[in-house]
């Protein structure tokens, strides 16, 4: 075979295993009235969620999240990238070294890998958040030293899910 029949061959292969995945990918779709929101540790029990897509503990995801007015995630950081997109209500999101931004219905935001930040609901808000990797809360004090998530959240009196 020479190389010309060799590509002809790849690139033949490769269309059909595209289209044999998009052949077996089914549309999928849900309303915020059918999803199941749970609590989830280690947030605070103000906070539910739904996983739409994916699954958090393995890989890329997405995340439907209702808090209510005043609930309160403290300083932390994620090992994913972090991507937040406001569905309703309005929210604070502070990033150490940056400025506060006030997060209204459509706002979208990215926290980059290990970013450390917070966020606050000023009213009762809903988002989705999508991860695109596995997703982990690793909560820390002003220093930026770790916390466990039961010391994290009594100081903004909030207590964490338990398992």
């Amino acid at each position: 075979m020479n190389r010309r029949q060799l590509w002809s061959t790849i690139i033949a292969v490769s269309l059909l295993a595209c289209l044999a995945s998009l052949a077996q990918a089914q549309p999928m779709g849900r309303n915020v009235s059918e999803m199941k929101l749970m609590a989830v540790p280690p947030l605070p029990t103000c906070a539910t969620a739904s996983v739409e897509n994916g699954d958090p503990s393995k890989g890329p995801s997405i995340i439907f999240a209702k808090l209510t007015a005043g609930c309160s995630v403290p300083w932390h950081w994620h090992t994913p990238n972090e991507h937040l997109m406001m569905v309703s209500g309005s929210a604070k999101l502070e990033t150490k070294d940056g400025k506060p931004l006030t997060l209204k219905s459509g706002a979208f935001a990215m926290m980059p890998s290990k970013h450390i930040h917070q966020f606050r609901c000023s009213t009762a808000c809903s988002l989705y958040v999508y991860s695109d990797g596995s997703f982990d809360t690793h909560y820390v004090d002003a220093q930026g030293q770790e916390l466990a998530a039961d010391a994290a959240l009594k100081a903004v009196k909030e207590k964490t899910v338990k398992q």
